[in-house]
């Protein structure tokens, strides 16, 4: 089968590989969409993301496809069924799992990231891992699952309230999912800043109410003329130190600042302690997506969240490696593999 295997910073090679076989307790899952994520390029650009990534892993932790085998342990599904994959396995036996806090899981098993994952033809997986999803949905919408499950952690600990005002920083696939959620957790007005027309386009026909280009306007001048003089909530999906500052400084007083873009591990912000007392700043960040990927489904199958026209556009696995090597493709919006 075709896999697509990391080996070290910018070393990507698609290879022949076995099929893999399963245990008593697993299912060979048939991938046929796998979502190119923003941890993936940070994989392959030598950074950590989430957790190390062991030379020649197979990539691919956002994926969707079909039950091709089945461990004589496994209950519940067929061959054949439909499903998303939760690529996170958690021990169940650490102190973090017992407390109901799996994310901080120190056994935990990432599939795509510290072990082998869906940019493949084939995938064996943990049945535990694995989510049937309906016919309603194409194989790339269920891709999804993943990164609107970690949208949904993400956005349950911004304490959004019904009437807050919301802006989100940045407009690529996460910050558009998070426009959308923000609507739907009751925010009265979202504000979406980013530099990018294509993308402010999208955050309006999501359901933002104003749009900003920070390349073209002082953001915080901008908001004070449209009269948006308290911003409870900010949330920051590009993952740089200049955006998080951003955020600190249009923070309103009692607010939440939601750190949710990835940065490099070695990136420091400045902060003035007095700014937060001032304003009583919560300053909270959000770990990949604990007890959610059932929520991720429901809100797919509902038809309330549009994650189709995010898709920029979908390529097959050959194409990986000039994806994630090239700048501009990166950028460009959400890449989808096509298996």
């Amino acid at each position: 089968m075709k896999t697509a295997v990391f080996y070290e910073k910018g070393v990507l090679k698609i290879e022949d590989r076995p099929i893999p076989e399963i245990s008593d307790d697993e299912v060979l899952v048939r991938v046929r969409a796998c979502g190119v994520c923003g941890t993936d390029i940070h994989i392959f650009c030598g950074e950590e993301g989430a957790a190390k990534t062991p030379s020649g892993t197979v990539l691919g932790h956002e994926f969707a496809g079909e039950v091709a085998q089945i461990g004589r342990n496994v209950r519940g599904l067929l061959v054949g069924d439909r499903v998303s994959v939760d690529p996170n396995k958690l021990c169940g036996y650490c102190e973090y799992c017992r407390k109901g806090l799996g994310h901080f899981c120190t056994g935990m098993v990432g599939i795509g990231t510290t072990t082998n994952g869906g940019f493949a033809e084939y995938c064996a997986v943990p049945a535990s891992q694995v989510y049937k999803v309906s016919e309603s949905l194409s194989f790339e919408e269920a891709a999804m699952a993943e990164p609107i499950s970690c949208c949904l952690h993400g956005i349950d600990l911004c304490n959004i309230k019904c009437g807050s005002t919301v802006a989100v920083i940045g407009c690529g696939m996460i910050g558009l999912l998070m426009v959308q959620l923000a609507k739907l957790s009751g925010a009265a007005r979202v504000i979406a800043i980013e530099p990018v027309a294509e993308k402010r386009q999208k955050a309006l026909e999501f359901g933002a109410d104003m749009v900003i280009d920070p390349l073209c306007k002082d953001v915080a001048t901008a908001l004070k003329m449209a009269g948006y003089t308290q911003i409870d909530v900010v949330i920051e999906c590009v993952g740089k130190t200049q955006t998080i500052q951003q955020a600190i400084d249009i923070a309103g007083k009692y607010s939440v600042v939601m750190m949710f873009g990835l940065t490099a591990p070695d990136d420091e912000i400045r902060i003035k302690p007095f700014e937060f007392f001032k304003k009583e700043i919560t300053l909270g960040s959000s770990y990949i997506n604990p007890y959610t990927f059932p929520a991720a489904i429901n809100l797919l199958e509902s038809g309330k969240l549009d994650v189709t026209s995010m898709v920029y556009r979908k390529a097959p696995l050959s194409e990986l490696p000039k994806i994630l090597a090239n700048p501009e493709k990166r950028s460009a919006g959400k890449n989808m593999i096509v298996i």
